[in-house]
């Protein structure tokens, strides 16, 4: 286990689909507890292994002290939606209201392969979206109206972070596959 950089706004990991993991070996375990590890010293309610560079569909939450994973996660939403702070370690610092579906039912797998279910609302169903929006090259502020997206940029924009020089990261084997690396 150990804690990986976490890729910033403007990194291209960031926007492309994350693959289907179809190994569910020793590496995706390394992976798991990297996330985890990470994810509790940024600290945040969750993380996608786009956000440390790896490629593929399995995120991690922390929400009201239960601590998760999922691997190929499929969603069935709630047409019940909620409006509430969401923020991103990816974009730091920045926080906006944005709209989500109220509560979650999470299909998808356990590192050693096995089905689970993950049921939430509330912050649970919100970090579940937003880790899963991650999967598919989505980011919380595009989902943000018009007007709060051009605040969002101005801002990041603004920051101290934007434009800095990402870190070299030592990719996990399980991200050369598929992504020309």
């Amino acid at each position: 286990m150990a804690i990986q950089p976490i890729r910033l706004f403007g990194d291209p990991v960031l926007r492309r689909p994350a693959l289907e993991v179809v190994d569910f070996d020793k590496e995706l375990r390394t992976l798991v507890a990297d996330l985890t590890e990470t994810m509790l010293e940024a600290p945040g309610a969750g993380l996608a292994a786009p956000q440390i560079g790896v490629g593929l569909r399995v995120f991690t939450w922390n929400v009201d002290g239960e601590v998760g994973h999922l691997v190929n996660p499929d969603l069935t939403l709630s047409e019940e939606v909620q409006d509430g702070d969401e923020g991103c370690l990816s974009l730091p610092g920045l926080t906006y209201d944005c709209r989500r579906a109220l509560s979650v039912v999470a299909r998808g797998w356990d590192v050693h392969g096995e089905p689970l279910v993950v049921e939430g609302s509330e912050l649970l169903a919100r970090a579940i979206q937003h880790e899963t929006d991650h999967l598919d090259g989505v980011l919380f502020i595009d989902r943000l109206d018009t007007a709060a997206r051009k605040a969002a940029m101005k801002e990041i924009r603004e920051s101290e972070w934007f434009g800095l020089e990402r870190p070299q990261v030592k990719v996990s084997p399980h991200a050369t596959r598929g992504l020309g690396l």
